[in-house]
């Protein structure tokens, strides 16, 4: 339905689906996998799609309504985080291995649900992963503060082309005003991180809940000591992390790697260079200046 809303107002304007594209801007094929029903799209892409339609909130309005992931099933170990995800007001993540499911891109999910199911019970588990991000993803969405181990990076699911479109989402919903990302660097081994990868969230009702998951099932906690336990343990460990600028620079650097005969390029270390940068502008800036020859002068 909405689709064929956004295809009728198109129209109606006078745009084709390459120009509403390159006003947005975004790629030509996500106007057409929105219209033809087999992609979900943001609020800013709708929001966007309003102004430039001239359409006033119609969009936004029936966008807000729809029931995007319907009849979702969640492994019944699951359900109980995804009914805290739909809940959820604050949520901090420590990640390692991959990519946390509330930032992985639908293609990286498919590669990653591949690994253990055939493909005949591949679709199913993809669409209930992807129906848990759609409130996060809002502009107004519920705190998520992200921290990724470096190998989330650096492991290849499915081939470079996932991960370069993985790494490119990372950049984009981390400029979110309620998203923020930071990588633990494996060039920093004194950082002390935790053995295995844990959610701190905190629910409307200021019940606060620790989840950690073994191979095959979810474990919970309210108990308010385990839960200030686990906070400081994460609090110096987004301290020591990099910051989410320098995360997006490392992230960055990835992504161009798997550009580059598939593979990832071997890292260096982004404070470091940084640092390197600034000494370099500092001596510069010291440095005796000489006038410069001017043709004619």
């Amino acid at each position: 339905m909405f689709g064929a809303v956004l295809r009728h107002l198109r129209k109606a304007a006078g745009y084709t689906q390459e120009g509403l594209a390159a006003d947005i801007p975004c790629d030509r094929t996500l106007v057409t996998r929105v219209e033809s029903a087999t992609r979900v799209p943001q609020d800013t892409f709708v929001r966007k799609c309003d102004e430039l339609l001239g359409t006033g909130t119609i969009l936004i309005d029936l966008w807000s309504q729809v029931d995007w992931y319907p009849s979702v099933e969640h492994p019944d170990w699951f359900k109980q985080r995804a009914e805290m995800d739909a809940r959820a007001i604050a949520l901090y993540e420590y990640q390692t291995q991959v990519i946390p499911g509330l930032l992985q891109t639908k293609n990286y999910a498919h590669a990653l649900f591949s690994l253990v199911n055939d493909d005949a019970h591949i679709d199913e588990p993809v669409r209930a992963r992807m129906s848990r991000q759609h409130r996060f993803l809002m502009t107004d969405g519920p705190l998520l503060i992200a921290v990724l181990d470096e190998s989330c990076l650096r492991n290849v699911v499915g081939d470079s082309e996932v991960m370069r479109e993985q790494c490119a989402h990372l950049l984009q919903v981390g400029e979110l005003p309620n998203i923020r990302i930071q990588v633990a660097p494996s060039s920093r081994p004194g950082i002390l991180r935790p053995n295995t990868s844990m959610s701190l969230i905190t629910l409307p009702d200021d019940k606060r809940w620790v989840y950690s998951e073994s191979l095959d099932r979810g474990h919970f906690s309210k108990d308010p000591t385990v839960f200030a336990q686990h906070l400081q343990l994460y609090d110096v460990l987004r301290a020591d992390a990099l910051s989410a600028l320098e995360s997006a620079a490392l992230i960055s650097e990835v992504l161009e790697g798997h550009g580059h005969h598939g593979q990832a390029r071997p890292r260096r270390d982004v404070a470091q260079e940084q640092l390197q940068r600034a000494q370099r502008r500092q001596l510069h800036r010291n440095s005796p200046r000489y006038p410069r020859l001017r043709p004619g002068g």
